[in-house]
């Protein structure tokens, strides 16, 4: 008789990784909710030698299963060395097989959830000796060769849905539960939901605004693995829009914190030493996780995920390019943590909210008390001397070739990019930060923790933002001139960037672009054009800067919304794709990381505001005590650009950071840098 195809669940592992009693535990929580079976694979094995046939068998009895059938078998007499009685196996509406080999190759399309338990060998030998007795001790080395030969033809740990670390710090089964708000729908409506930790209410009373948000930030992030400081340090300026009304800082405490990272063979989510594998693409996962069912839509930005997309997400958005090989760094394409300690400052009143769940309150009421410095003690950092990936005239050069995609119609606005690097020893990135948002404020200003990488950057470009009522909102900026040394010089660069025709031109050509990318998922005749071709100024330069506005039809359409829009135009030029792949060749498959990418938040509400990754320094922590520094720099080519004021732009880009960092654009004189 058949019923109703059960949900499939396989448990594997080699022996005594703990499968039994991750099983037994597993069970027991679904049958408060649903019907279960145990299949354990010993059943099945034919004497000490018997995986292979095993195994073989196994696949023709979870076919039954997965039919609603009844699956039935011959035990195996350990004392006899034969086959005896026979015993079957009802199907359930939830069925969990353990045992070495559950999740083989030849029944993997048949589960629902593939689960892999990874411990050491002097451990799992313990634990196998210590659970059978000396019963298993002579045939030990017998079947391990067994278990190594398996998985030397089938590698289970690299295509499991679910990889959870047997000898953690924290249980297999209460791994499996911290991920339980990731898990597929209907496994996770039959285990107890995991609060995020951005749901938790704010600390009652009124608490006063930092008089320097970076100063509070070092003492609360010390020795974060994971941390985020995303703030307006021109909220003094001008601000028609508003962007610099609030500062955010996001802290994941602990180690049980989520994670969530995407590269060219999947995304993951990771937390308490699990690994989860999602959808195979970054925004086809974040559909899943963003926005959060249930949330209730507050008055300020409250961060459930906050982290960065990188620029070699563009191969999710149709980019058929060739693999990059500048980069070794060895980060995820995207890379996001949950926090679980959110303190968002806003400047217009002078308050702060702080956000934290019950068993962290001790921990930030202490921190905070101990924070009461009012400024910080600068570090001492040496002036780094970096090298660019294209020499002036080589850069002039692929303008050149860049324009003759233009007039043969591939494209019409091509943005060049090129890289400055150096190797250094002893470095302090925030320290970087702080000299680089004091000596430039910018709206987008932010320093983000990544485990081994850290951003220190000064962008005064908006990516994309979403508001919980829906408001999609890009700023693209396009035009760049140097602040002049006095006022008349300083007015007549502002007036000169506000009426070149090349610069508007640039600049009108990302907005259609953009207005084209909002359009795809906005409500109809929603996309307008609020500002175009403003001039903004900054300490460094005048940007010249648009705004486009659209309201998005569905909350459900959030994520693909952000892809639409990825990567920024501004970094890409139009149309966007083809450019793409002249800019892969134009860039010597140069692995542009972070840079042109975006950094930022993907809200508990549904909204999410990003930067665009500009003016920013990039540190990948090589060794202990060594670090790879990068900034990107680069400038749109258009059929009437001039190499000589293109490259003179690049090294204006430059200023804001280096200028901070005491350092000079290679084999530039100071002077030639805006100094």
């Amino acid at each position: 008789m058949e019923t109703a195809r059960p949900y499939l669940i396989a448990l594997d592992g080699r022996s005594g990784s703990g499968k039994s009693s991750l099983a037994s535990l597993l069970a027991n929580q679904l049958s408060q909710t649903a019907s279960v079976a145990i299949l354990r694979l010993e059943d099945l094995y034919h004497g000490w030698d018997g995986l292979q046939p095993a195994l073989d068998l196994y696949s023709g009895l979870l076919e039954q299963l997965a039919h609603g059938r009844t699956a039935s078998w011959s035990l195996w007499d350990w004392d006899a060395g034969a086959l005896g009685a026979r015993t079957s196996l009802d199907p359930a509406e939830v069925v969990i097989v353990e045992g070495v080999g559950a999740a083989h190759r030849q029944v993997r399309d048949l589960l629902d959830l593939s689960i892999w338990l990874q411990a050491p060998p002097e451990v799992r030998k313990q634990r196998a000796l210590r659970r059978d007795g000396q019963t298993y001790a002579p045939h030990w080395e017998r079947w391990a060769a067994q278990e190594e030969d398996y998985l030397s033809r089938d590698d289970i740990p690299s295509a499991a849905d679910l990889v959870l670390d047997a000898d953690g710090p924290h249980p297999p089964f209460e791994q499996l539960l911290g991920l339980s708000a990731f898990l597929p729908a209907r496994l996770r409506d039959l285990l107890p939901p995991a609060a995020p930790a951005s749901a938790a209410p704010p600390l009652a009373g009124h608490h006063a605004a930092p008089a320097d948000a970076a100063t509070l930030f070092e003492a609360l992030a010390e020795g974060l693995e994971h941390a985020a400081l995303l703030e307006s340090t021109s909220h003094h300026l001008t601000d028609p829009l508003d962007r610099n009304k609030y500062s955010l800082i996001a802290l994941a405490v602990g180690d049980a914190y989520p994670l969530l990272q995407s590269s060219s063979v999947g995304t993951t989510v990771q937390r308490g030493g699990a690994s989860l594998r999602l959808q195979p693409g970054f925004f086809e996962s974040l559909q899943g996780l963003w926005p959060a069912a249930g949330t209730i839509p507050d008055h300020y930005p409250l961060p459930a995920w906050v982290g960065y997309l990188g620029y070699e997400l563009k191969r999710e958005v149709g980019s058929d390019t060739a693999p990059a090989t500048g980069h070794r760094s060895g980060r995820p394409d995207a890379g996001f943590f949950a926090p679980n300690i959110v303190l968002v400052i806003n400047h217009r009143t002078g308050q702060m909210a702080i956000h934290a769940p019950v068993h962290l309150r001790e921990w930030i009421t202490e921190h905070l008390a101990g924070a009461g410095v009012q400024h910080r003690l600068a570090v001492d950092l040496q002036p780094v001397e970096f090298t660019c990936a294209d020499t002036e005239q080589g850069y002039k050069d692929k303008i050149a070739c860049a324009q003759q995609q233009i007039y043969e119609g591939n494209t019409y606005e091509v943005c060049l990019t090129t890289e400055l690097t150096a190797t250094v020893a002893r470095y302090s990135p925030f320290e970087a930060y702080c000299r680089m948002r004091t000596s430039s404020p910018a709206p987008f200003a932010h320093y983000l923790r990544m485990g081994r990488t850290e951003v220190a950057s000064i962008s005064p470009e908006r990516f994309l933002s979403l508001g919980a009522t829906g408001l999609l909102r890009a700023e693209p900026i396009k035009g760049t001139r140097p602040r002049g040394a006095t006022v008349p010089e300083d007015l007549a660069l502002k007036q000169d960037l506000a009426t070149s025709p090349k610069d508007r031109a640039e600049n009108i050509m990302i907005v259609d672009l953009l207005r084209n990318d909002l359009s795809h998922h906005a409500v109809p005749g929603s996309v307008r054009v609020a500002r175009l071709c403003a001039v903004e100024s900054y300490a460094t330069v005048h940007q010249m800067v648009s705004t486009i506005d659209a309201q998005l039809r569905d909350p459900a359409l959030s994520a693909q919304a952000l892809r639409e829009a990825f990567p920024p135009g501004s970094m890409t030029g139009a149309p966007k794709l083809s450019t793409m792949q002249i800019l892969d060749e134009l860039e010597d498959q140069r692995e542009r990381g972070l840079y042109s990418g975006a950094v930022g938040y993907l809200g508990a509400d549904g909204s999410a505001d990003f930067s665009v990754v500009i003016r920013t320094l990039v540190c990948d922590r090589t060794t202990d005590d060594g670090w790879r520094l990068s900034l990107g720099l680069g400038g749109a080519i258009t059929a009437d650009s001039v190499a000589q004021d293109e490259w003179d732009e690049v090294i204006t880009k430059s200023v804001g950071v280096l200028s901070a960092l005491g350092s000079t654009f290679p084999n530039q004189p100071m002077a030639a840098a805006g100094q």
